[in-house]
């Protein structure tokens, strides 16, 4: 089924980074954000978009290079990290808690275009962070969110440089309470007593996946930020490779 996600956003809870010292386990982020001073929202500046996703995650090939930006993207973006937190966005009545600890949302189940996301974590004064919490959740290729269980839905934390890598598809368009919504990627953030940034990634406008007009749908949607367009090569043999770095706040 089809549901709207404009509803303000707000702070959740997962699980504790693997490298705490405390040896803490668990799956959900909701047990991640209680062992924080804090869990409002990040108040977004501005935005960041990379020109290159910079180091590769843990899980990304070995030596395997950030693709080039096509000049075909519909804004200016920055070359590098400019110190400007990522704009923020509403999280939606769809999120989820206890997520699977995943990178790889492929599953069998899953049909669509394919796409590889990476980017790194700064904080404002462009220094990578290890440890961040991130979690993705999106609608599948018939713009349906799985309610009932985990498609399409997991959290990770970036490795030692930072740095992270999503497997998933590209998103479609649906009709909500606001409309019709563009295409895009719920993502949260946030690193160990911080704040939890809540924001949206969107697709540029020669996206070519489903027959759908990417321009047309972007130009409708109220909500859409230019400033959180994934940088998006191909595609090729089928798929995607898209980047995006994230500024976050780290301090309440």
């Amino acid at each position: 089924m089809r549901y709207a996600d404009e509803t303000s956003p707000g702070a959740a809870t997962g699980p504790q980074p693997p490298s705490r010292a405390d040896g803490a386990q668990g799956s959900s982020r909701r047990s991640f954000l209680k062992s924080t001073s804090a869990g409002v929202t990040s108040v977004a500046l501005g935005a960041s978009v990379a020109a290159s996703a910079g180091p590769a995650a843990e899980a990304a090939e070995p030596g395997r290079s950030s693709p080039a930006r096509r000049a075909t993207l519909p804004l200016a973006v920055t070359p590098a990290c400019s110190g400007q937190e990522t704009p923020a966005a509403v999280e939606g009545p769809l999120f989820k808690p206890q997520s699977p600890a995943r990178g790889d949302l492929i599953t069998p189940a899953v049909r669509g275009v394919r796409l590889d996301l990476r980017g790194v974590v700064y904080d404002t004064a462009c220094k990578p962070l290890p440890d961040t919490l991130i979690e993705f959740w999106q609608c599948d290729q018939n713009g349906d969110y799985d309610t009932s269980g985990f498609s399409l839905r997991g959290h990770q934390y970036t490795d030692s440089r930072g740095a992270y890598l999503l497997r998933t598809i590209i998103p479609r368009d649906y009709w909500g309470r606001w409309g019709q919504r563009a295409p895009h990627i719920h993502t949260q953030l946030q690193v160990s007593g911080g704040p939890v940034l809540v924001t949206q990634l969107y697709f540029p406008d020669d996206t070519q996946a489903y027959g759908r007009d990417f321009a047309a749908l972007n130009a409708a949607d109220r909500l859409l930020n230019r400033a959180c367009t994934i940088g998006l090569t191909g595609p090729a043999a089928g798929r995607y490779t898209g980047t995006f770095d994230f500024v976050i706040t780290t301090k309440v």
